[in-house]
């Protein structure tokens, strides 16, 4: 294949184009079908009678058809290919016994079909109309690593366990108690054991509908541990895990893994995949149209060269740009003036008690907010919104407040445009095309994947007039890309607008990579709250890493913060000069 071309259907709207894609191709104006309306009236094309030409990509207005030339070293077909002229993809991440492999990625580019056809839940067709058999997967991967385990898949000998990465979808199709939904999973009778593990005992009793997102996450990683395999998936783990509990799930999924049992993740979380995997595959291509899977790499060199853009052995470069980190905190220019503040501040909600020092937030600022789950987070945004009021303490002034959830509603039909119908009228070029919404404006609400309508609320939250703009968890769905390009767009808005942000979120880096400053939580989760700071970086980071047990250190060549091995000499060092966070 030297040619790919792709037709997004969620994108194809014929009757709003009045079939443009049709018209305007040149093998169709020669009496020849190269594009025609299929069967539910949307866009074909002939990929033997295609020229490549590229006139029908950029006319189209909803950015539905993609016509690609493919790297030369793809010499196969595709393993698999969803239609005629759908997704295509290439290669597939290798389990590998005894390890955690990691597989990294931008969304959209088949990391999820990857692991599905691995798992078996997905039938490869090698680019056809019918299901390849396993003598054909075991040819087509002939001399790697892949084909002993298609081997040892037609011999019966891979027992997958697969854990999804909607788990909020979970509630809609099982029913029940979670002690009885685990019992009936519980192959190897370990779950009072697995469940302490993993921190639900207390919510084995309760309902599946009525547990919270990061509750539901371990309960599904608990269910697909507790199966007896031999290959244990996991598509997103992390989501809606706090720091602590994501370190914790990190450590449960690393020891399943022995000479007999392989494991594979999917992550977005660049400083859980370190700590969690020995081993990534880089998946790399065009979104909603092609994917390919770069052989593995050890973890560190593997996310070095995600960063860079740039393969060397393959001399393939993925993208345009490197992304680079800071080499040590951002430090503070000019004070800006106070926006608001607040002095011990008291709340008491139910059997939980949230309390606070003195503190306050600056123009321009983005403050990070970290803390575990349950420990008062947005009751205390409320507060600084005049939207809760507090039982003591004092509020130095209410200012106007933006609110992005963590929970997302996704039932609407309305359409994307018209719920952004403001912001693509005032931050075309601030939000809209930096965040793609453009692709996305003729869906509904309730059409859009996790990532998409994270998006869309972010372009939402932004685009209302405000003095203060709380996002919580806004990576959440986000792929590693997605996650620092949000950052930058938010950091540039509060300094263009002159507002402030206050951002609370669980993963790290992301955290790092946009924060000025740092409000800390701690305390007991659904008991008790303390908030702390905003304090500098190094000082706030220092204080949260500390109930943590972890150290962090720069990577010496891509300079993002990894996390250091507990016991290590440079753990032991930074440590014993108090110096948590990097150095």
């Amino acid at each position: 294949m030297t040619r790919i071309a792709v037709v997004e259907k969620d994108k194809c709207f014929h009757t709003k184009c009045a079939d443009l894609c049709i018209k305007v191709c040149p093998v169709n104006r020669t009496g020849k079908e190269c594009i025609v309306l299929d069967d539910e009236k949307k866009a074909k094309i002939d990929e033997s009678l295609c020229t490549g030409c590229g006139i029908c990509p950029k006319r189209c207005p909803f950015d539905a058809i993609h016509v690609i030339n493919l790297p030369e070293a793809l010499d196969k077909p595709p393993i698999h290919r969803h239609g005629g002229d759908g997704f295509s993809l290439f290669n597939l991440p290798t389990p590998i016994f005894g390890k955690v492999v990691g597989i990294l990625g931008r969304n959209g580019i088949g990391k999820s079909t990857a692991i599905k056809v691995l798992s078996g839940i997905l039938k490869p067709n090698l680019g056809r109309d019918e299901e390849a058999t396993h003598d054909e997967l075991i040819s087509y991967f002939k001399g790697t690593e892949a084909q002993i385990f298609f081997e040892k898949v037609k011999k019966g000998e891979i027992i997958a366990s697969y854990k999804p990465q909607q788990v909020d979808l979970i509630p809609k199709q099982v029913k029940g108690k979670v002690r009885k939904i685990l019992e009936k999973v519980d192959e190897k009778k370990e779950l009072e054991k697995i469940a302490k593990e993993l921190e639900i005992e207390e919510i084995l009793d309760n309902d599946i509908s009525k547990i919270s997102g990061g509750e539901l996450q371990r309960v599904a990683i608990a269910a697909a541990s507790l199966k007896k395999a031999n290959f244990y998936v996991f598509d997103e783990p992390t989501s809606y895990l706090d720091v602590k509990q994501r370190v914790k799930v990190s450590k449960f999924i690393r020891k399943l893994a022995d000479e007999k049992t392989a494991v594979m993740v999917v992550e977005h979380d660049l400083i859980i995949l370190d700590y969690m995997t020995e081993l990534i595959h880089i998946m790399y291509g065009e979104e909603g149209a092609y994917g390919i899977v770069s052989l593995p790499k050890t973890t560190r060199v593997g996310i070095n060269i995600y960063l860079s853009g740039y393969m060397k052995e393959e001399n393939i470069r993925f993208r345009d740009r490197e992304i680079k980190f800071e080499t040590r905190p951002p430090s503070k220019g000019k004070e800006t003036p106070v926006i608001t503040g607040w002095n011990k501040i008291e709340k008491k909600l139910g059997k939980f008690n949230l309390a606070s020092g003195e503190g306050s937030l600056r123009r321009h600022d983005v403050t990070g907010i970290l803390g575990p789950n349950g420990i008062g987070k947005t009751t205390f945004v409320k507060i600084l919104a005049g939207e809760t009021k507090p039982d003591s303490g004092e509020i130095m002034q209410n200012v106007k407040v933006s609110y992005k959830p963590q929970y997302l509603e996704s039932n609407s039909s309305d359409m994307v445009a018209t719920v952004l119908k403001d912001a693509i009228s005032k931050y075309d070029v601030q939000l809209i095309r930096p965040l793609q919404i453009k692709p996305l404006m003729l869906k509904k609400l309730n059409e859009l994947s996790g990532g998409e309508l994270q998006r869309v609320a972010i372009a939402e939250c932004l685009s209302r007039p405000a003095e203060l703009y709380l996002l919580d968890e806004p990576s959440a769905y986000l792929d590693v890309e997605q996650r620092l390009k949000v950052s930058r767009i938010i950091r540039d808005f509060m300094e263009q607008k002159g507002t402030s942000a206050l951002i609370v979120d669980h993963d790290l880096l992301f955290i790092d990579y946009i924060s000025s400053n740092l409000i800390v939580f701690d305390g007991i989760p659904a008991r008790k709250g303390s908030v702390t700071g905003p304090f500098p970086m190094m000082e706030g980071m220092n204080n949260f890493l500390g109930d943590l047990n972890l150290t962090f250190r720069r990577d010496p060549e891509s300079r993002r913060p990894r996390a250091n091995k507990p016991g290590s000499q440079m753990d032991r060092k930074q440590k014993s000069e108090g110096k948590l966070y990097y150095i």
